[in-house]
């Protein structure tokens, strides 16, 4: 349900074009320290829109924008847990839909409220990785749309896809047997790499699961400690 809503933002060809000026810049989180509120000279800015629960940048500013946010229509689109990431370390300014400061706190509130799946254990769980250099995208969303692919693109896609589902199937099964509510795939994670392109990103290095700790037995708590 969630892809489906992030990926029919548009149907037409997308590129890196709008981030040509920032393919040569260096990678933003090489620094491997935990995000803290900062001040920066360098911030961006980007626009809430409610309807969405996603952030659209109108200015792009710093090197981070090569791997971060996915691209519809030449625009670039930011998750919660990257609008709530970026915010935090003070690379980015929010604004509202009519232009205005937007508080902080209102996304917090709906990472606490677990709308579509999101938690604020996985917003942490994305804090973290990003705070190690990888680079993180939702799991099954693009990072751009294309219909203009050869039929040789359109078979290294289904190949892709067709393998993703092999190792979700046996991700699925490893936990199958522990009385694990959910296990769904949340983030792909790629690695610390600043020649990244959202238009061939690649594998991901691993896929991270989320589980539900719900209604588990005790033993199967302790395997996950």
């Amino acid at each position: 349900m969630e892809a489906e809503s992030w990926a029919n933002f548009s149907e037409t060809s997308d590129s890196e074009g709008c981030l040509d000026d920032l393919n040569d810049e260096e990678n933003f989180y090489a620094s491997g320290d935990i995000p803290k509120l900062q001040f920066r000279k360098d911030v961006s800015k980007a626009r809430w829109i409610d309807d969405l629960e996603m952030a659209e940048v109108v200015e792009r500013k710093g090197g981070m924008w090569t791997s971060t946010g996915i691209v519809r229509r030449g625009k670039i689109y930011c998750s919660i847990e990257e609008t709530l990431f970026l915010a935090e370390i003070g690379a980015l300014y929010l604004l509202d839909e009519d232009n205005t400061p937007f508080p902080l706190k209102y996304i917090y509130n709906k990472v606490q409220e677990k709308k579509n799946g999101f938690s604020w254990e996985s917003f942490e769980a994305y804090k973290h990785l990003k705070a190690l250099g990888y680079v993180v995208g939702r799991h099954g969303i693009p990072w751009t749309m294309k219909t203009d692919s050869s039929a040789q693109d359109s078979t290294d896609v289904n190949e892709r896809v067709n393998g993703e589902s092999r190792e979700n199937f046996i991700i699925t099964e490893m936990f199958h047997g522990m009385d694990i509510n959910e296990v769904r795939p949340l983030f792909d994670v790629y690695p610390p790499n600043s020649k990244f392109k959202k238009s061939s990103p690649g594998t991901p290095c691993f896929i991270l699961c989320l589980t539900s700790m719900q209604n588990m037995n005790p033993f199967s708590q302790a395997l996950l400690l």
